[in-house]
């Protein structure tokens, strides 16, 4: 008898429209889901990783410098891209993702911010989610990394994952918490029910499902590392050397 494989989303959107006004002084030219970490462009780990676990269409929104990245992408196959427009109006995460829910389809989907990275474990992180993701319970399960020990990120993290799986968001009285949302997920169209119109933060919608009980966390498999300054880019590159 052969291993079944998760029901694997087949359709997931990748956040690449923000500004990078970080990324400088890449961005005055380069827009920073094509800044290049390990010779390849940031972009394109993410798009690889959903095409190997048989993603088949990603939608991509663009904004800033968005022929560039439209130009990159123009001969890609696997996954399909679908361009999502946001050159007259910036949506914001939550609001861009909203307003490709079209081209999404019914079902599930994954999210997945474009200068994220990680190094997986021996099953990708993708299929772990997969795995893990009852839409029963769940409006939406967000991948996560330490605070402690992921490359480009010092902050004192995003949430904390209780004994059942939900998160609950750090609070004014929390020193820190032990985890980060590290830019990917698996969302359910439902998540975005009662969203607003226009540009708003995903924040907003993942708030909305931890007050429900249907915001739920899996600690990533591997290392992350948050590329969003140059200074992020030169550490991810050591530590993809370390690893070659």
């Amino acid at each position: 008898m052969g291993v079944l494989l998760p029901q694997v989303p087949n359709s997931a959107i990748v956040l690449a429209a923000g500004l990078g006004t970080r990324m400088r002084p890449y961005n005055g030219a380069i827009p920073k889901p094509l800044v290049a970490v390990g010779g390849k462009a940031l972009i394109d780990y993410a798009l690889d990783r959903l095409a190997e676990c048989g993603v088949e269409r990603a939608v991509v929104n663009v904004h800033h410098l968005a022929d560039a990245l439209e130009r990159h992408l123009a001969a890609r196959q696997k996954p399909a891209v679908i361009i999502s427009d946001e050159r007259g109006a910036l949506l914001g995460t939550g609001g861009g993702i909203a307003n490709a829910l079209p081209r999404l389809g019914a079902g599930p989907f994954f999210l997945v911010n474009s200068d994220t990275l990680w190094r997986d474990g021996p099953k990708p992180n993708f299929f772990r989610l997969a795995e893990a993701f009852d839409a029963g319970a769940m409006d939406a399960l967000l991948l996560l990394a330490p605070t402690v020990g992921s490359i480009g990120y010092a902050g004192k993290g995003d949430f904390a994952l209780l004994a059942d799986g939900r998160l609950r968001r750090r609070t004014g009285t929390d020193a820190a918490v032990p985890y980060v949302y590290a830019g990917a997920a698996i969302l359910a169209p439902a998540l975005f029910a009662a969203a607003p119109a226009g540009a708003f933060p995903l924040t907003h919608s993942f708030d909305q499902a931890a007050q429900e009980g249907r915001l739920f966390g899996l600690p990533l498999d591997g290392l992350w590392m948050h590329v969003g300054t140059p200074e992020a880019v030169a550490a991810a590159d050591a530590a993809l050397a370390r690893a070659s």
